[in-house]
């Protein structure tokens, strides 16, 4: 049984954010804010904070400015000289996919509590290794897939577990972007990312799972850049007499960014825009007029880092997302790509 020593119910989780990035920058923002978390180290081979201060980066949903680290951090270069520094408990893999697995599973032999950025892995043979070491280590595990925590989707998680407008009829989910426009030598090469499918679209992938279960098949068509990258996907999943569900995700747009959904139950229609701002979600119930709800929560990267540090501060592990969800949403995302490359319905069976 994994467990934490016991402290006193205040006290700060010590955590190392490796990589420095937008989803680093992004996960530093959250940890700056939150009173269950210090952060005592970052680690990144080629960017460092200057004085203490590290410069923003533009993202898909939202920029970052300059953030104060002070001066008093310890700054590495290198994930062997962060996991042999014993202050650091949690350690935060932001770095890019392709070195998710290595780095995981060293900071989780060296004992310290992992989450780890989506996707775990660019497939699911180097994700299993992930599951492996997480099973094995005595420190936590958590992939961050932050939909599952973000309030327009935790809300829908609700509804549709507690059937509150009735059972659902159809699904459908819509994350739409331009190709990220920082770390382009990575994002540009599918091989480093796998592409929109895997690095975007397996946000509702993880959701669609997390909502109704594994599928049975999938059906996907797609669009292919550069030999190897889907980079626009639309699929349907398969429920033997389950709902009609599908997603679909791209980095086709000319630019910005949203997401989206719709919920068609029994006694209303749920329906969640981006663009609309403070009325992103809005319920439509049988002979009513529309509705605008508002969701507790801030976004999804606050809720599932605060997730996890409560997690290690009570010495219970996660359990709204685990290493397998992580390993089973990338083994739907290589049906989808299966699907697009022949043109035929896949099972997951």
């Amino acid at each position: 049984m994994k467990k934490t020593s016991s402290r006193t119910p205040h006290r700060k989780v010590n955590v190392a954010v490796v990589g420095l990035g937008f989803m680093g920058v992004t996960h530093i923002k959250v940890y700056q804010k939150l009173k269950t978390a210090r952060i005592v180290a970052v680690c990144d081979s080629a960017r460092a904070p200057v004085n203490g201060v590290l410069p923003g980066v533009a993202g898909n949903i939202t920029g970052s400015d300059a953030i104060d680290l002070g001066r008093q951090l310890r700054v590495y270069r290198t994930l062997e000289e962060l996991l042999a520094d014993p202050e650091v408990e949690l350690v935060d893999l932001c770095v890019p996919t392709a070195l998710h697995p290595q780095q995981a599973i060293a900071a989780l032999k060296a004992g310290k509590h992992v989450l780890c950025e989506k996707p775990l892995a660019l497939t699911s043979a180097k994700a299993r290794s992930m599951v492996r070491a997480a099973r094995a280590a005595r420190g936590f595990f958590m992939p961050a897939m932050c939909m599952r925590f973000w309030p327009g989707w935790a809300f829908l998680k609700q509804v549709v577990t507690e059937e509150t407008y009735g059972k659902i009829q159809a699904a459908s989910f819509r994350r739409l972007s331009a190709t990220p426009g920082w770390s382009k030598a990575t994002y540009s090469s599918g091989s480093l990312t796998g592409g929109a499918l895997l690095d975007l679209h397996i946000h509702d992938t993880d959701f669609v799972q997390f909502l109704f279960g594994r599928p049975d098949s999938v059906a996907s068509r797609g669009v292919t850049r550069g030999g190897n990258s889907i980079d626009h996907v639309v699929t349907q999943y398969h429920y033997h007499r389950g709902p009609v569900v599908y997603a679909e995700g791209t980095w086709l747009m000319a630019g910005g960014f949203n997401m989206a959904y719709t919920v068609l139950c029994e006694r209303a229609t749920i329906d969640y825009d981006l663009a609309r701002g403070a009325e992103a979600l809005r319920i439509t119930e049988t002979g009513k007029a529309p509705r605008v709800v508002k969701c507790d929560g801030s976004d999804g990267y606050t809720e599932e880092i605060s997730y996890m540090l409560q997690a290690i501060l009570s010495g219970k592990a996660p359990r709204v997302v685990t290493a397998q969800d992580g390993l089973s949403a990338i083994q739907i995302c290589e049906a989808e790509a299966k699907s697009v490359r022949t043109g035929r319905i896949v099972s997951l069976s």
